[in-house]
């Protein structure tokens, strides 16, 4: 059983047995009595083997790898997938535009043949006007060179494209002055100066950096404000929130394990009982994620001890997070912002928000800790939205190999969640895949939210193990059929999104912008060691739509925290504004709402971090509209 699993009982510890009145005695040795030492010999050769399966048979099952026999192959049963025979997929082209498009950034791992364990795990990309001309750029951040290897060709240099609003980039990095010797994992983005201009933090492995934006050019203001973390530090994913409503963007930055080369090499981690490889989470000892609140005047100050969100194992006392994912939300509807943490190998946290500066994790309260069996997965990627018209919300979240995809679902009566990845028929189609960047969004402009998933394995020599795996493997994109539907959620075969998506990849991050301006979004893949895939969204199914941007005045500039609600056709589209969704990505701050064939919107609201409520009513269609928060309050009608 798992020590950081407090609710797995310990194992009894007795080894003596009690024998049944009606079992035997044990026989008397006596010198010289062959057939008797025979016997208890190969009973003890027994006991001993059968104690040497079932230790190797534990250590195969709680590992990250789960070695095949090739000469007698399993493949994992996949649960039964609901009906789909009455759903009519639309067309959904997905065009990989990578090449042509001017980017040409390829991530760097710095593996160099020891396997070491942070070289599997990046890298994300963020979407981002940085030259405020209202185009969606690109932000790639990349790994490099370990320091002991020789050569040090890769610096950690990011890369920043800047767009000409048709999906056509031009590399702008030295222009903006983006600093390199980063092993870069992850990004966040958010004004959190309220000057205008969107600022970037990058997580790594070591110090992470906070990077100002002047006005196109980027500033290094990470020891000035106090966010580098510690130097020994493994960040992953991070989000811009307003956690006390003061109208500042506060950091949350997840973290990962407690690493070092050192600690990596001095475990033998293998496939074939031979050959090194990369090794499982379970091998190293959890963390504690960052919260940090920001005082103004460029500064922020580390809250995480009093904040309530350094969780320890309740058997051990020691840090229990893996963070990998994290999504800002609000549980509640209270207006104050609550932080789900995808966590790998050991429980999920939900952090609710406490209105006095303190969060309460209640994941295993609300539903959201384990999966359906009280077992804790391999969580990547998370993302959350309000998935149905009648306000339901969901919580995506993308795991191991052999593990469903989490789909948790909460009533908008009831907030406790229930994984209903089966239910919805999102998750069997999942059980293969390792999944890790994974967001909702509306790829048809229907209405209905969509989930897109990222995929790829850690091992590249997981094939020769486990013959139903593979180190590249392709993306997914479920289509949202509707709750009245027999199957919710449907996998989008080939025919209906074209080759150019389906090539397998190591995908790690993900996210989504509309780039050439055209009304829907197009989809950016990271790979791990290898060039991103962007592919230009061609659906051409005539919805309407309306993009909705937001500027704050009272709240923070980003309008991050916010809740918009769009009435149209008797039905209403919720969508909470941050750009935090996935693994290790940032997307567009700006919201799509799909309409499909309605022509009109009744009323679009805005519900702003400071509390205002600001309500437009008819707003003309097919555009996207920038809300401007009023200074004074507005009611609500």
């Amino acid at each position: 059983m798992d020590s950081a699993n407090p609710n797995v009982p310990k194992r009894d510890r007795k080894n003596s047995v009690k024998r049944p009145p009606s079992e035997s005695p044990p026989e008397t040795v006596e010198a010289g009595d062959d057939a008797v030492i025979g016997r208890a010999f190969r009973r003890s050769a027994a006991v001993l083997l059968l104690m040497v399966l079932t230790a190797a048979g534990i250590w195969i099952a709680r590992g990250w790898f789960k070695p095949e026999t090739v000469k007698n192959v399993v493949t994992p049963a996949v649960p039964t997938v609901r009906d789909v025979t009455t759903v009519t997929i639309p067309q959904l082209p997905l065009v990989d535009i990578s090449r042509q498009s001017g980017v040409s950034f390829t991530h760097h791992s710095g593996a160099a043949g020891e396997k070491l364990l942070p070289e599997t795990m990046g890298s994300g990309v963020a979407v981002i006007d940085y030259d405020n001309d209202g185009d969606a750029d690109l932000l790639f951040v990349d790994g490099k060179d370990w320091p002991w290897n020789t050569g040090d060709q890769a610096t950690g240099q990011l890369r920043l494209y800047a767009n000409d609003g048709k999906a056509n980039f031009q590399d702008v990095t030295k222009a903006a002055e983006l600093p390199d010797g980063i092993y870069g994992m992850g990004l966040a983005v958010g004004d959190y100066d309220n000057d205008g201009w969107t600022d970037v933090f990058v997580s790594a492995v070591g110090p992470n950096r906070l990077l100002k934006n002047e006005q196109g050019k980027f500033v290094d203001q990470t020891a000035v404000a106090g966010v580098a973390g510690d130097e020994d530090q493994w960040s992953t994913s991070a989000a811009f929130i307003d956690f006390d409503r003061d109208g500042l963007l506060d950091l949350f930055v997840a973290n990962y394990v407690t690493w070092s080369r050192e600690l990596d090499r001095k475990q033998s981690f293998t496939l074939d009982g031979r050959t090194r490889a990369y090794g499982p989470p379970r091998a190293f000892s959890g963390t504690f994620p960052y919260l940090y609140r920001n005082l103004g005047g460029g500064k922020f100050v580390d809250v995480s001890m009093t904040a309530g969100i350094q969780v320890v194992n309740a058997d051990t006392h020691v840090p229990l997070a893996k963070g990998m994912g994290v999504a800002p939300l609000d549980v509640d509807g209270d207006g104050w912002v609550d932080i789900a943490v995808a966590n790998d190998t050991v429980q999920n946290f939900l952090f609710i928000n406490q209105h006095d500066g303190t969060f309460k994790e209640s994941a295993k309260t609300l539903g959201v800790a384990y999966d359906r069996t009280g077992a804790a997965r391999g969580a990547m990627g998370i993302d959350s939205s309000f998935m149905r018209t009648d306000g339901s919300l969901a919580i995506g979240i993308g795991n191991f190999a052999n593990e469903m995809s989490a789909l948790y679902l909460a009533s908008p009566k009831r907030r406790t969640f229930i994984d209903a990845a089966t239910a919805t028929g999102f998750g069997p189609p999942t059980r293969l895949s390792l999944t890790f960047g994974l967001f909702f969004f509306d790829i048809d402009l229907d209405g209905r939210l969509d989930i897109l998933g990222a995929n790829g394995h850690l091992e590249p020599e997981i094939s020769k193990f486990q013959t139903s795996q593979r180190y590249a493997q392709p993306p997914q994109l479920f289509w949202n059929a509707g709750p009245e539907s027999k199957s919710e959620f449907v996998l989008v075969p080939e025919e209906k999104t074209g080759r150019d998506f389906t090539v397998p990849m190591v995908g790690r991050g993900a996210a989504y912008a509309d780039l050439d301006r055209d009304g829907d979004l197009d989809i950016m893949l990271t790979a791990n060691g290898g060039p991103p895939r962007i592919l230009r969204n061609d659906q051409a199914l005539n919805h309407h739509w309306l993009r909705v941007r937001l500027v704050g005045q009272t709240s923070n500039r980003s309008g991050i925290g916010a809740t918009i609600r769009v009435d149209a056709g008797g039905d209403t589209q919720v969508r909470f504004v941050t750009p935090t969704r996935g693994y290790l990505s940032q997307s567009e701050l700006a919201q799509t709402f799909g309409l499909g064939s309605l022509i009109q919107v009744d009323k679009l609201e805005v519900t702003w971090p400071s509390g205002q409520v600001q309500v437009i009513q008819t707003p003309t269609i097919d555009q996207e509209i920038e809300v401007k928060e009023p200074t004074a309050t507005v009611a609500s009608n």
